[in-house]
């Protein structure tokens, strides 16, 4: 897919200059502060998020300067939660991306106010003004993301992940959790691209969120399949946690082949949701790209 690979590298690009513009240089006071922001951000992760942004902004004809904003938007709650959730009163990790985690890297103060500051910069970046011409649209994009990050959605999700540790839970409670606590956030991006161009009629929005829910929870069982069966290294996290924090999971519910299985017919779903759509092509390639990732 080298035409896929050549439009992800540029939208990485785009997408790094522009949380690297966002983000305040750690130059300014609160100078550890601002570092411990960038540390959490800039120069890691795979930005699934944002190139499902833009992969979306694609079907409606979206100005890349307005999912550049929405792309940030989205990438920050991402890294907000990560700090918080390594943290030792979550899930207590001291890898991400391949390098230590901000509390190690700097103290647990500085990642709890870190993760803070990030979430707000968020609604910051989304709420520019005049970022589109209708501003009540992007008023529905600011609660769209509210609502994805809070208790009804990431928030929540990782509430009911917590709760659960130690308890084996059935497919129905695996999958409420996961579309919660990593589904809402995915979905969101998708349809925060969606908003950023043209107006699309009823069914397109639809096909869109059904796409967006699918791989929010195509991403959870491949992740679970990576902890289970992947390495530090590869990962640049901590592999094996679940089962070491005995964490209900697709693997432990279903085993790896199974899980495998289930992703596969995920993809295929998600795929043919938006297969109608025109300019759908990036997506479909996203939706892949998630089944063969390696962090």
């Amino acid at each position: 897919m080298p035409d896929f690979q050549a439009w992800t590298t540029r939208i990485l690009k785009r997408t790094e200059g522009a949380l690297e513009d966002l983000l305040p240089p750690a130059s300014v006071a609160p100078e550890r502060l601002h570092a411990a922001m960038r540390y959490a951000v800039l120069g890691g992760g795979k930005r699934v998020r944002p190139l499902l942004v833009h992969a979306a902004g694609e079907v409606c004809g979206a100005s890349p300067d307005a999912l550049d904003a929405a792309a940030c938007a989205v990438e920050l709650i991402h890294a907000y939660s990560l700090v918080h959730d390594d943290m030792p009163c979550m899930d207590d990790d001291v890898l991400r991306r391949g390098k230590p985690t901000i509390h190690i890297q700097f103290d647990e103060a500085t990642a709890l106010l870190a993760g803070d500051a990030l979430q707000t910069l968020a609604f910051h970046s989304l709420s520019r003004p005049a970022l589109l011409a209708d501003s009540a649209v992007q008023a529905a994009m600011i609660h769209d993301l509210a609502l994805a990050a809070g208790s009804r959605g990431m928030a929540g999700g990782q509430a009911i992940d917590l709760a659960s540790v130690g308890r084996q839970l059935d497919r129905s409670e695996l999958e409420f959790m996961h579309i919660h606590k990593t589904g809402a956030l995915i979905r969101c991006a998708v349809m925060l691209g969606a908003r950023c161009g043209a107006p699309l009629d009823r069914d397109e929005i639809d096909r869109l969120d059904r796409f967006g829910k699918l791989v929010g929870l195509l991403f959870q069982v491949v992740d679970d399949i990576l902890d289970a069966d992947g390495d530090t290294a590869t990962l640049g996290k901590t592999a094996g946690k679940d089962a070491a924090h005995d964490k209900p999971t697709y693997v432990s519910l279903l085993g790896l082949a199974r899980s495998r299985a289930y992703a596969g017919e995920l993809l295929d779903e998600a795929v043919g949701e938006i297969a109608p759509l025109p300019a759908s092509g990036r997506l479909a390639d996203l939706a892949r790209f998630v089944v063969h990732r390696r962090f």
